[in-house]
């Protein structure tokens, strides 16, 4: 079974051997910016998929665009900034999370791309459709085929528990941003209560809202450990704010509860 010309076992191959090498690369990189030993990558082994993914869209691609070098390289930053792009948005929407952010420099787009860094895709996929590739291919070439289906199926078995774990923390870590998220909207509407003289109306849930707040930020921490130590610049993808309108409907709310019991403390006391 094939792919545009190519055996989809090698591009599995590819994929995975590239995710390694990409992997390495982060790593190199980060733990020397960062004076600290960084093990980048989203999954618990050694590989950055989209190191793979980009690296395999390059094989398929660019490799027809080598005689055109100046169309080779536009088309190259088109396409894996766009393919960075993807995965920063449905990382985003998915986990509610984001994982890397460019915002810091000029010229980026919602700080999941910028221009230096798509700049530098062009470089890399130059080197590696020029340089790296060939010999990796000449080596594949000489792997027989059934050595080539083994390796296939161990890597695709410990890709898929290791994705299965990954995804089953990413879930996890969405759900406990997600209520971080509500709970400490909450509390900003006490706040803004409190201001307004109408703390007492929440008071009583106060120290409770405080506790489940602080055991969720305790949750998210915890699951969130191993992909802030890959990921130092990640943040929640989106805030939750306290509009002023929900102020006043709150503040409404309170108000009309004091009004029902003052007059029923009235009908009390009429009645005595």
């Amino acid at each position: 079974m094939s792919f545009m010309g190519f055996p989809i076992s090698k591009l599995f191959l590819y994929f995975i051997l590239y995710s390694f090498l990409g992997w390495v690369m982060e790593t190199c990189y980060c733990s020397i910016m960062e004076r600290r030993l960084v093990p980048r990558g989203f999954l618990y082994g050694p590989i950055c998929p989209i190191y793979g993914g980009g690296v395999t869209l390059m094989i398929l691609f660019f490799t027809p665009l080598k005689k055109n070098l100046v169309l080779f390289y536009v088309v190259a930053v088109v396409v894996m900034t766009s393919w960075e792009y993807f995965v920063g948005w449905v990382l985003e929407v998915t986990t509610h999370v984001k994982y890397w952010d460019y915002s810091q420099y000029r010229f980026n787009l919602k700080g999941r791309v910028c221009l230096w860094v798509a700049l530098t895709w062009g470089v890399l996929s130059y080197i590696v459709i020029f340089f790296i590739h060939p010999p990796i291919q000449s080596l594949m070439e000489d792997i027989p085929v059934w050595l080539e289906f083994m390796l296939c199926g161990a890597f695709l078995a410990l890709l898929a528990v290791d994705a299965t774990l990954t995804i089953r923390n990413l879930v996890l870590v969405a759900m406990h941003v997600e209520s971080v998220a509500q709970l400490g909207q909450e509390l900003q509407l006490q706040v803004a209560l409190g201001k307004a003289e109408l703390g007492d109306k929440l008071e009583d849930s106060a120290a409770a809202l405080r506790e489940r707040y602080s055991d969720q930020i305790a949750q998210l921490e915890k699951y969130t450990r191993r992909f802030r130590n890959a990921y130092s610049t990640m943040r929640a993808g989106y805030r939750y704010s306290v509009s002023h309108e929900d102020i006043l409907a709150a503040a409404a709310l309170a108000k009309e509860e004091l009004l029902r019991r003052k007059d029923a403390l009235k009908s009390f006391r009429a009645k005595r």
